[in-house]
């Protein structure tokens, strides 16, 4: 079973690992760092590795709010602030541009209930 104990246990045997082969350096910074970084905000996050992205989550209820998609030269990112707003969808290429959208992520963290 899957860490958030949904539908199946097949993401449970992809490691967070396999989402750093082929990215540029930078990227795959960026993504370590940003990984660090959610993983700070609580001791309740959960990270579910999936085949093409990363989801994070608090654990009480499993309600997700951030996505990470990981590409060659850079990483989509989805932000979701609550069940009702549509989530808001950032390419990020750069630290300056990853800073930029940490304080939504941690608004989104801290609006989940």
């Amino acid at each position: 079973m899957s860490k958030f104990g949904l539908y199946s246990d097949k993401s449970e045997s992809i490691q967070f690992e396999s989402h750093l082969e082929g990215l540029e350096e930078e990227i795959k910074t960026l993504l370590l760092g940003l990984r660090n970084f959610v993983k700070s905000l609580g001791n309740n996050i959960l990270e579910e590795v999936r085949p093409h992205r990363i989801v994070y989550a608090k654990t009480l209820t499993f309600r997700t709010f951030l996505d990470i998609q990981p590409r060659t030269d850079s990483l989509m990112i989805s932000v979701k602030k609550g069940r009702i707003e549509p989530p808001t969808i950032h390419t990020v290429r750069t630290a300056q541009e990853l800073e930029h959208i940490k304080f939504e992520i941690t608004e989104a963290y801290k609006r989940i209930k």
